[in-house]
């Protein structure tokens, strides 16, 4: 064998002793994946890990052959586009189910459901849903064919605000004339020793905006004052109070007259709050012996209207409170534009109305006590 040939079969050899280092640094990289995916868990490399989300492996043990507990599920009312959609508690106001705030207070208590299933706040309807309030099916009816009615009531003093009273005592709802559909939702409250001036109406969209304070819709008041007044206390009372619920203050405030320690005030303010007007007089170490609502917005009470009485608004006097709080006008109205305002006789037949009405109330009270 030649030199030439022995040295190129040396070579080789040399050669294919030498290591490969390539592969070894492909299986060390694959042996460190390794390593790290066993340090740290599979989270983040694509793996589905055995365990689940929050629980230990006792507490999953612990929970098998028990049923989940059913949550609500939240409706995706979404679907709807924003301009053909509107929010829940607009809807249901609109049809006389509530103000916007009481429909708002059945709905966080779980007490409102669409197509089956429990409504939340912010939840958007487009009217093709079934609505259900306690379980009953609630009626809505188009836009375009609803009517929006108004109602003014001289409120008695004794008679509470609200639907029903526990103890039996008469309501501002118990003579009010009944409806096909929906029902009536009073546009504030005054307090069982406050009388006077009280609007009803079957839309709820229009009586929250006519009590909202960012609408500064005014309410005067005739209050008859008890105790010594001097300029200086009502300096104060035109410049603010600070009360329990924030700063208040009279934006008017007119003498009638008086004799004593008794004194006659007009007074407005543009919000109502519990009790605003007795808490404002009595910041100032005077008591209040009589209040009486005289006016909303620019519409006053109608003094031969009876207390316990009420009257149908006319259609230019229910767009006059609609246009104030920027909502769209009616066209139609229940009040023919014949019909006579109120006159001697039609004061007459209210009040015999409610006075067989009150006799009817002293009865049953009589009944239940025995």
């Amino acid at each position: 064998m030649s030199q030439d040939n022995k040295k190129s079969n040396s070579k080789r050899e040399m050669s294919d002793s030498k290591p490969t280092r390539k592969p070894e640094t492909k299986s060390k990289a694959k042996s460190e994946t390794k390593s790290d995916s066993n340090k740290y868990g599979s989270r983040g490399t694509g793996k589905k890990s055995v365990a689940k989300k929050g629980l230990k492996k006792a507490e999953q043990n612990k929970g098998k052959g028990k049923k989940p507990e059913e949550k609500p599920v939240k409706v995706d009312f979404q679907k709807a586009t924003v301009k053909d959609s509107e929010k829940l508690q607009k809807v249901l106001a609109r049809a006389g189910k509530g103000s916007r705030r009481e429909i708002e207070t059945m709905i966080s208590q779980g007490r409102v459901s669409v197509d089956g299933n429990t409504a939340f706040l912010g939840d958007r309807v487009d009217g093709s849903e079934q609505i259900r309030i306690d379980g009953h099916q609630a009626k809505l009816t188009a836009k375009e064919e609803e009517l929006c009615r108004v109602l003014m009531y001289n409120k008695p003093e004794g008679e509470m605000c609200t639907r029903k009273d526990p103890e039996g005592r008469s309501t501002v709802f118990d003579r009010l004339p009944p409806l096909e559909t929906g029902r009536w939702v009073a546009v504030g409250r005054l307090d069982i020793n406050t009388s006077g001036m009280l609007l009803f109406t079957t839309d709820g969209e229009l009586a929250n905006r006519l009590m909202h304070p960012s609408q500064k819709v005014e309410r005067e008041y005739a209050v008859r004052v008890f105790g010594e007044i001097n300029e200086a206390m009502l300096q104060t009372l035109r410049a603010g109070v600070k009360l329990e619920d924030g700063l208040a203050r009279f934006q008017k405030i007119t003498y009638r007259g008086g004799e004593g320690r008794n004194h006659w005030f007009h007074v407005v303010l543009s919000e109502g709050r519990n009790r605003e007007v007795r808490r404002l007089w009595e910041s100032q170490e005077v008591q209040v012996s009589r209040l009486i609502r005289v006016r909303y917005g620019d519409m006053e009470m109608q003094r031969q209207l009876p207390l316990g009485g009420w009257t149908e608004l006319a259609l230019k006097e229910v767009n006059y409170y609609r246009k104030l709080v920027q909502l769209t006008p009616e066209t139609q109205s229940k009040v023919k534009v014949d019909e006579k305002a109120m006159d001697n006789a039609k004061s007459r037949r209210i009040r015999r109305s409610v006075k067989k009405h009150q006799q009817r109330h002293q009865q049953a009270n009589r009944r239940r006590r025995k």
